[in-house]
């Protein structure tokens, strides 16, 4: 393993965190008004998943789009659990391990 790939796979790691009813919690920053969507990188300053998204920060708009590419990433339902109006989210995702979640995101970000 490379040394920039070791640093993502660690700050990855300490931007995903399991809760006590086995939920798993992930940092993003969202990037509403975008001209993609998906996961598009990984915030090192931050310690976030950065997020695009095309919809704008409209009354939920953007929450909602984010649930929906994530849903769709991780092929279960997301949430979003704090930061509905700002940039700086925290999501919930049910069904999945943290492991299981930073390979998914570890796929997305070194391609």
């Amino acid at each position: 393993m490379c040394c920039l790939c070791f640093r993502v796979f660690v700050s990855l790691a300490a931007c995903v965190q399991t809760t006590l009813d086995g939920a798993v919690l992930v940092e993003i920053e969202v990037q509403p008004g975008s001209s993609r969507q998906g996961v598009v990188g990984f915030n090192d300053w931050r310690g976030r998943i950065q997020v695009a998204v095309k919809a704008e920060a409209q009354k939920g708009k953007a929450n909602h789009a984010v649930c929906n590419v994530l849903s769709k990433i991780f092929s279960t339902p997301v949430s979003v659990v704090s930061g509905h109006t700002t940039r700086q989210k925290k999501i919930s995702i049910k069904g999945l391990t943290s492991t299981e979640i930073i390979q998914i995101l570890e796929g997305l970000i070194e391609s």
